[in-house]
């Protein structure tokens, strides 16, 4: 068999270069003389059977994985992808509960009633056009200068992207490679661990406390080895942890001891009550900042901003060029004017206050109820359960919609919860709770699914 696939690869073999080996692969996977599921031989069996070296088939191997067309799995070896892309499973089995409540805290989405008016400005952008042209930079200078007066630390270079998932698509496409090992809070953010696992990364689980993510965890995660390591400085979806800045400097100090790109996703920016603290303040050579701008000023907008190390960030640029090449500058012109605006910086600032009241309001109800939940800013609260499944069924009984906690987790050792966004809660909100601790307190007392 080793051989029969050594002969394989060696008959589409044009070069004996690292590209001409992946071609090679590529064109027998499509002649259909390998299939998925099939092993690849070991790296130094390929490279004498072809008469190369074993670094040129290890990048050929690189170009495949980064191609998604071979997967490497442990003791399994390197074998031939499925076709097929892994699709966002997490984030489906959050929105499939989704359905006509009464009462939808199932989203995770801002209130629409609190979102600022767009009209304004996009009335002086309709008296005010600026032709654009394709040379122009990614990201309107004067949006930059705006930008940076406002950023946790001085990154060395700002960029735009459309939304904080399309930021950290890039980032991960061009930072990031088949296979690595990559630090991530637990809980996190589904359609982020969807990302990570389709691009076949190993995630480590960071568990987090009341003052953000866990030193120690974080230190053994670095130790082991991760690339990289995600986290939501503040208004984490789902629990709503603030990192404080004594933290943020004890982890920016365990993340200078190694190889490690720090990618921190501000999804909450200005709707959150909490100060913004970076990394970057002690470590910008390794950190990448992201700031969405979709919960706060409309999630149309589909803008987010990326500071970081300009060897970061020109690579993220240029990769963009071979795709969508810029983030649309009338919407860059459109988000400068809300920022610069004084009516819409108001109404920005009035859904902060309005969201920490309604968040304070649901917390303080439940505890008097005997229910404690954790952190203390964003859209979201983390209900710890007894069971979830009873949890969502009680709900969806009486009109109340609530995201499973099972697809925010890494590992299936989470206790039971429930995300619920009090965003959306306007009113009644001590009736809210009552509903929620009746629902949370169902089932047995292990708290374990």
């Amino acid at each position: 068999m080793l051989q029969t696939m050594l002969d394989v690869i060696a008959a589409h073999l044009a070069e004996p270069t690292a590209r001409g080996i992946a071609n090679a692969v590529s064109d027998a996977i499509r002649a259909g003389q390998l299939h998925e599921g099939d092993r690849l031989p070991p790296i130094r069996e390929v490279a004498l059977g072809l008469g190369v070296s074993p670094t040129t088939v290890s990048a050929a191997w690189a170009l495949l994985s980064r191609a998604g067309s071979i997967r490497t799995d442990g003791r399994r070896g390197t074998t031939i992808a499925a076709l097929t892309r892994v699709g966002p499973t997490r984030y489906r089995r959050v929105r499939e509960s989704r359905t006509a409540f009464d009462l939808d805290l199932s989203s995770g989405v801002p209130d629409p009633d609190l979102l600022p008016d767009l009209a304004p400005s996009l009335n002086r952008l309709r008296h005010s056009p600026h032709p654009t042209d394709y040379l122009d930079e990614p990201m309107l200078p004067e949006l930059a200068d705006c930008v940076a007066a406002d950023w946790p630390y001085r990154a060395e270079r700002l960029t735009v992207a459309d939304g904080a998932m399309d930021a950290i698509d890039q980032i991960c496409t061009v930072l990031l490679r088949f296979g690595d090992r990559i630090a991530v809070e637990q809980p996190a953010f589904p359609p982020l661990l969807d990302l990570l696992e389709a691009l076949g990364m190993r995630l480590v689980p960071v568990p987090l406390d009341a003052h953000g993510p866990c030193p120690e965890a974080l230190r053994a995660a670095v130790a082991s080895g991760v690339s990289a390591f995600f986290l939501q400085p503040r208004g984490h979806n789902p629990t709503g942890v603030s990192m404080t800045v004594e933290r943020a400097r004890e982890l920016a100090g365990i993340v200078a001891a190694g190889d490690v790109v720090v990618v921190e996703d501000d999804s909450a920016g200005m709707i959150a009550t909490s100060s913004a603290h970076s990394l970057g303040v002690w470590v910008p050579e390794k950190v990448l900042h992201v700031r969405s701008y979709s919960k706060s000023h409309g999630p149309d907008l589909r803008l987010a901003a990326v500071g970081g190390p300009a060897a970061y960030v020109d690579t993220l640029v240029e990769r963009r060029y071979l795709g969508q090449g810029w983030t649309s500058r009338l919407l860059q012109r459109l988000l400068l004017d809300l920022l610069s605006s004084a009516s819409a910086r108001a109404q920005v600032a009035k859904a902060r206050d309005a969201y920490g009241e309604r968040r304070a309001a649901v917390v303080d109800a439940l505890a008097s109820r005997g229910v404690e939940v954790g952190g203390t800013d964003g859209l979201n609260i983390w209900l710890p359960v007894r069971d979830e499944s009873a949890a969502l069924v009680r709900l969806a009984s009486i009109g109340i919609g609530a995201a499973a906690g099972a697809p925010f987790g890494i590992t299936s050792e989470q206790p039971g919860h429930l995300r619920l966004t009090t965003a959306l809660v306007r009113s009644e909100h001590a009736a809210v709770a009552a509903q929620l601790a009746d629902a949370a307190l169902l089932g047995p007392l292990s708290g374990r699914r």
